[in-house]
């Protein structure tokens, strides 16, 4: 990953970069270490795929339900361990990977559990109303489709806020929904362009499966997770003072 990071003659490793510098950066010191930490997060969201799967399959919303709401649960831990390192890297932690996801389970696991049941019940209702689409005789008009597609952007857009906050800070629900009204406001084509680009990621692996499974192991849930982290790092660390707040707590 870092093969082309020293062509640049003033680049220095132990320099914090910046641009695409900083993103060459941090791939070549954490990509290794994120694409275990996605095998982990993929390892944990087995439950809610095979749960999803089967009530598609059985084409039954009541059974969807509960099996998306605990395979959430027991995603969510393993969710939260892949933001925090991901985050880590970012703010550039010392801690080691596995370390840092042992510490993330300890700190994260209990609080992770009700926002995980709501976005495995959300992924639940999403991959039901596609197979919907899919089965339907008759084809979907343009602007059910684009309600479902703007409904899924301000999904993600909520959960690339949402997750941070759960792995930084000790915050109510609520304190979280404020910071991402407020957060969103401030920085709305950020955002709009976060969420597209997750949504358009998301669109791929769909629509090119089952050739694109073979790249969840390996990209899956951390590149995605990463790049949208990085593009927003920089303003959340300057309104949420990220970076500030862990020197402060360190002395």
């Amino acid at each position: 990953m870092g093969l082309f990071v020293h062509e640049d003659p003033y680049y220095d490793p132990d320099v914090r970069q910046v641009g695409f510098n900083r993103y060459k950066q941090l791939l070549s010191r954490h990509a290794f270490s994120w694409i275990k930490l996605n095998l982990l997060t993929v390892a944990g969201a087995l439950p809610l795929a095979a749960g999803i799967g089967y009530a598609i399959l059985s084409s039954s919303i009541l059974v969807l339900i509960p099996l998306s709401i605990v395979g959430g649960m027991i995603w969510g831990p393993f969710l939260a361990g892949l933001y925090d390192g991901i985050l880590r890297g970012l703010r550039d932690a010392p801690e080691s990977w596995w370390t840092a996801w042992r510490k993330s389970l300890r700190q994260n696991g209990r609080e992770s559990l009700l926002p995980g049941a709501v976005l495995g019940l959300l992924i639940g209702m999403y991959a039901f109303m596609a197979a919907l689409f899919w089965w339907s005789a008759a084809p979907q008009s343009l602007g059910t489709i684009a309600l479902y597609l703007f409904s899924a952007a301000l999904f993600l857009l909520l959960n690339s806020l949402y997750w941070p906050q759960l792995v930084l800070f000790r915050q109510t629900a609520l304190n979280r929904m404020r910071n991402i009204i407020l957060f969103t406001a401030k920085y709305a084509w950020r955002m709009a362009g976060i969420a597209v680009l997750q949504l358009i990621y998301a669109m791929i692996y769909v629509l090119f499966a089952p050739w694109t499974l073979l790249l969840v192991p390996f990209l899956g849930f951390w590149y995605i997770t990463f790049l949208s982290q990085f593009f927003i790092y920089e303003p959340l660390n300057k309104e949420l003072e990220i970076e500030e707040k862990f020197k402060t707590s360190s002395f």
